[in-house]
């Protein structure tokens, strides 16, 4: 019975978080009880766990940080063939885009998320520099064009392709990050 509880109280917060986030991606000024009401939950709910709609955001990013460091270590980009680790990446973080839509700009202008998430932008950084020594990536291009395309061709998928899953997401973007759009 406890464990109901729990699970319970778990996926009541997964779900303040995620309508939290997505809600206040379109509507920054969306209030407390209305995140609650599309959630499913008590208002009470919420504000038993969040003060103020401040504290709610810093638990959406944390959660988002959380989901692009999960995408990170599941892709192996470390280990993995660079092709398969390429796609795994991509798929993992159009799904943390999805799931996790913020304004970005608002969450990076906190210097402990910005610093958190420069690790993993460090760990992308290192294996798209793995990607163009092996040779999936070509070399000669502008210093750290790739890791400025990437992130914007993914979270464009996100957006723009919300009818297809993931996986046919990230077919989409790798395709295009090593071919282009040229008929060529």
């Amino acid at each position: 019975m406890l464990r109901d509880v729990r699970a319970d109280a778990a996926r009541n917060l997964e779900a303040v978080l995620t309508t939290g986030a997505r809600m206040l991606a379109v509507d920054p000024a969306a209030s407390m009880g209305a995140i609650a009401a599309e959630a499913g939950v008590d208002r009470r709910t919420v504000y038993r766990r969040f003060a103020s709609r401040e504290d709610l955001l810093a638990a959406i990013y944390a959660s988002r940080l959380a989901a692009i460091e999960q995408a990170i270590e599941e892709a192996r980009l470390r280990e993995a063939p660079v092709a398969v680790a390429l796609h795994r990446y991509v798929e993992g973080i159009i799904d943390v885009n999805r799931t996790w839509p913020v304004d970005l700009d608002r969450m990076l202008a906190e210097d402990a998320v910005r610093r958190r998430r420069d690790v993993s932008v460090h760990e992308v950084d290192a294996f798209l520099a793995r990607a163009a020594d092996e040779g999936l990536l070509r070399s000669g291009l502008p210093a750290g064009w790739a890791s400025a395309v990437l992130p914007q061709l993914m979270l464009l998928a996100a957006e723009r392709l919300p009818e297809v899953s993931a996986a046919q997401a990230a077919d989409t973007v790798v395709d295009t990050l090593l071919r282009g759009i040229g008929a060529a």
